[in-house]
């Protein structure tokens, strides 16, 4: 975490500094020097405010989550709480449009979703965007659900399945030459939806 006191305008500044390093080099490769030359900073601004090189990552994983999660919840605002079907592909689009699909934004993702597996703080602040995802998702499921007839248990599992479809998809877009395909991927997710609510209304 930043120190109090480390200017508001750096945060931002360093951030994408951050990412467009690791952009071009990769995360290891990502040193403090070459962040620090890319921000225009001294590396002891770094060092000062973030305790160093992953003081700086984490803070750069918070920002990418805050903004994942703003994008989410901005939508879902906008929508009537009753229309289950609009706020589940907004969740939907917030993992594949906009700024979680910008090339630099998506290739520290997946950087840092690697790098999760061997770091205790970065695993944790990916179960936190993993727990909300599929709060999202329940919420909106159990309600959907409910109108249906079909039980909140089975509303718990089709939000795990949409989840691991939101992290298939994107993982395989980030990994194809043409990037991530949204409408392609809300077609995939709805289509298993439908197919979930016609498979359970047929079993009542």
């Amino acid at each position: 975490m930043p120190k109090v006191g480390m200017p508001e305008i750096r945060k931002p500044q360093l951030v994408k500094a951050t990412m467009a390093v690791i952009d071009r080099v990769g995360l290891h490769a990502a040193s403090i020097s070459l962040i620090s030359k890319e921000a225009g900073v001294s590396t002891g601004i770094i060092n000062h405010y973030f305790g160093g090189k992953h003081g700086l990552l984490e803070e750069t994983m918070r920002e990418i989550l805050r903004q994942h999660s703003y994008s989410i919840t901005t939508q879902l605002k906008q929508l009537p709480v009753d229309a289950h079907h609009q706020r589940i592909n907004a969740i939907i689009d917030g993992n594949f449009v906009g700024f979680q699909a910008e090339n630099q934004v998506v290739k520290t993702w997946l950087a840092f979703w690697s790098y999760s597996m061997h770091d205790v703080q970065l695993k944790r602040l990916q179960r936190v965007n993993e727990k909300r995802l599929l709060s999202h998702l329940k919420i909106e499921l159990k309600a959907l659900f409910a109108t249906e007839n079909i039980s909140s248990e089975q509303a718990d599992l089709v939000a795990h399945g949409i989840a691991s479809l939101i992290d298939g998809i994107w993982l395989r877009g980030t990994l194809n030459p043409q990037g991530i395909e949204a409408e392609k991927a809300r077609a995939i997710i709805n289509d298993y939806l439908d197919k979930q609510i016609t498979f359970y209304t047929q079993k009542l």
